[in-house]
């Protein structure tokens, strides 16, 4: 518990709003413990009962976890301050974003007329020649697209799926090690997190089976460049995913499609394996620019229209201004010639770091069919690597972010790390291992 801190209350609502304002404030950090009950109940002159009820609303939002004999602390990432990266410090390359290349981004072109309409968008949320590219889109890679609909983002959108599918308290599979704003957001909905571990062509069979089998209620996970990994499905283990899913035909799955080629080679996903509920969301911020907070989604019937639903009561639709300008970029020649420059870049830089960490005896990166903007490196001790890397003049994300219970590893960014670069990357890096060992013995 942090001394400096002191929680105050008579009452469970008192009381957690003394522990969130703690949070909120950063007086309390992650991984803070909170006093235990009797003491706490003790200090403040009431029944244990009531500490104990405001623990229990504390968990259920997302603001603190149990840890048995650990006692209960402020969770990693609660609810109430998403975590953020840290800055960048200056002279560094920047290797931890996760984000995509300028260079290979589209000048973004609002429509330059918008004229004023009468009334609401609620009638008509969707754009005709949007639905039809979007439509095409997901047919490409064989996904079911009779239907369709839209959302601002892909957290947006998998954020609503399971707010309405789901209920405070109930499990949610994520790959492990996976994406850092899901791990923040699906406690932040009050959900359990249940790992499934990842290899190199995605979740394994052996721990979604596991995760089924404790009762998960749905299954979010990516088909391809799976961050932090880069791990993409084969048809085999595809397949494989599917026959597992299918014994579990109330379950949603939601993939996250967020690395989908605007044009290119065909992927197997589970949404095109006939499961009973399944949503795909597909995202164009990679592709077309980080702020273009625009997605597509495929899913089922009863899927879409809760997700339409529950969007018609808040935002209502995706700004149709937003829409103009994602079908003029989609229908634009020149913008797909710089969006498959940038693949074959992205995959160029990704292979180069990997062979050039492989010569160092250094493992990481997947198998042949892994692919993205990430690197995904295992190492002893986090702390220790991205800090002699940054003595070095790179700065890499730590795998902490990342990772429920899979073990310590680094995340390094390839999207903007030229070719050239990566082999003094790897010969720091290897650098860098060789004297984590020599101080900590391994």
């Amino acid at each position: 518990m942090a001394t400096q801190y002191s929680i105050q209350g008579t009452t469970a609502k008192g009381i957690a709003a003394s522990v969130e304002r703690g949070v909120t404030e950063g007086e309390l950090a992650p991984g803070d413990a909170l006093p235990p009950v009797r003491r706490l109940a003790d200090e403040l002159g009431i029944s244990a009962g009531t500490v104990a009820t405001a623990y229990k609303e504390l968990r259920r939002r997302g603001l603190v976890v149990t840890r048995g004999r650990g006692g209960t602390v402020v969770a990693e990432a609660p609810s109430v301050a998403s975590r953020r990266p840290p800055r960048v410090p200056p002279g560094l390359v920047d290797l931890a974003s996760g984000l995509p290349d300028p260079a290979f981004l589209p000048v973004l072109r609002p429509p330059a007329e918008v004229r004023p309409v009468y009334g609401s968008h609620r009638a008509v949320p969707r754009l005709a020649a949007l639905e039809e590219l979007t439509r095409a889109w997901f047919a490409r890679d064989d996904v079911p697209a009779e239907r369709v609909t839209f959302a601002h983002g892909a957290l947006d959108c998998v954020a609503r799926l399971l707010s309405v599918e789901l209920r405070p308290g109930d499990a949610v599979a994520v790959e492990d090690p996976g994406f850092h704003h899901l791990l923040d957001l699906v406690p932040a909905l009050g959900l359990r997190m249940v790992p499934v571990a990842v290899d190199d062509v995605g979740m394994t069979p052996e721990a979604l089976r596991t995760a089924l089998r404790a009762g998960v209620r749905a299954v979010v996970c990516s088909p391809r460049a799976q961050c932090p990994t880069g791990a993409s499905f084969s048809l085999a283990r595809r397949d494989e995913l599917a026959a597992l899913l299918r014994e579990f035909p109330e379950v949603l799955v939601v993939e996250d499609d967020y690395h989908v080629e605007l044009a290119g080679p065909v992927a197997p996903t589970l949404a095109a394996a006939g499961l009973e509920r399944w949503a795909q969301v597909r995202t164009v911020s990679k592709r077309l620019g980080v702020d273009l907070r625009w997605a597509g989604v495929a899913g089922d019937p009863v899927t879409l229209a809760r997700h339409d639903g529950r969007m018609l009561m808040t935002s209502g639709w995706v700004s149709h201004v937003l829409q103009e300008t994602v079908v003029g970029l989609f229908s634009d020649p020149a913008v797909a010639g710089l969006v498959a420059a940038g693949e074959a870049a992205y995959a160029e830089r990704r292979a180069a770091l990997v062979d050039a960490l492989g010569a160092y005896g250094v493992g990481g990166g997947g198998g042949g069919a892994a692919s993205g903007l990430n690197v995904w490196v295992p190492v002893g001790d986090e702390s220790a690597v991205v800090n002699g890397l940054r003595t070095r003049g790179w700065w890499v994300a730590a795998g902490a972010r990342f990772r429920i219970a899979s073990p310590t590893a680094v995340r390094i960014t390839t999207a903007t790390l030229g070719v050239a670069e990566a082999g003094r990357l790897a010969s720091d890096f290897a650098d860098v291992l060789g004297e984590a060992q020599a101080t900590y013995g391994g």
